[in-house]
């Protein structure tokens, strides 16, 4: 694995990750409705995770270059004790090197040091090697989503204990 640098989002950050979200999900086909495509906050990721209490977004770099993301986030509507893993998305260049385990990691980390006992995720059918990703990590199947993330354009519903 190549020396990657994962640290807390700046606003330097948004734009790059802006466009590796948007790209990753036109390449799979999943630019729709309903999704963090069309999300305003896709473009304002630093001001949404540093205002927001009990969140917080990872980003992940090599050589000064942004790979991507993930972070969590007290989605509305979720049971107490529960955040979820949002926004995690890497440039294609990226995938397949394990970055994407070790942003989930951190990410699982950082929820448990938070007080956060379960972790949630909404995901859909055309970005599969993320969801065999979430399985790995043992997140499991849930038969419908829960809280309030607006992300209608998802059908799959995942959750793990930390």
């Amino acid at each position: 694995m190549e020396d990657y640098i994962i640290r807390l989002i700046e606003p330097k950050d948004n734009a790059s990750l802006a466009k590796i979200i948007r790209s990753a999900l036109e390449e799979f086909n999943a630019n729709k409705p309903g999704t963090v495509y069309f999300d305003a906050s896709t473009d304002h990721l630093f001001e949404l995770f540093s205002t927001t209490p009990n969140a917080v977004y990872f980003v992940a770099e090599s050589n000064g270059i942004l790979l991507g993301g993930a972070g969590i986030y007290p989605t509305e509507g979720l049971p107490e004790g529960v955040c979820e893993l949002v926004k995690m998305y890497l440039h294609q260049n990226a995938r397949g090197k394990g970055l994407g385990g070790l942003l989930i990691s951190t990410c699982l980390k950082e929820a448990a040091k938070m007080g956060y006992r379960k972790v949630y995720l909404e995901t859909m059918p055309e970005l599969q090697k993320a969801v065999t990703v979430y399985e790995k990590f043992g997140f499991k199947y849930l038969n419908a989503p829960i809280g309030h993330s607006g992300h209608t354009g998802c059908n799959i519903w995942m959750m793990k204990s930390i």
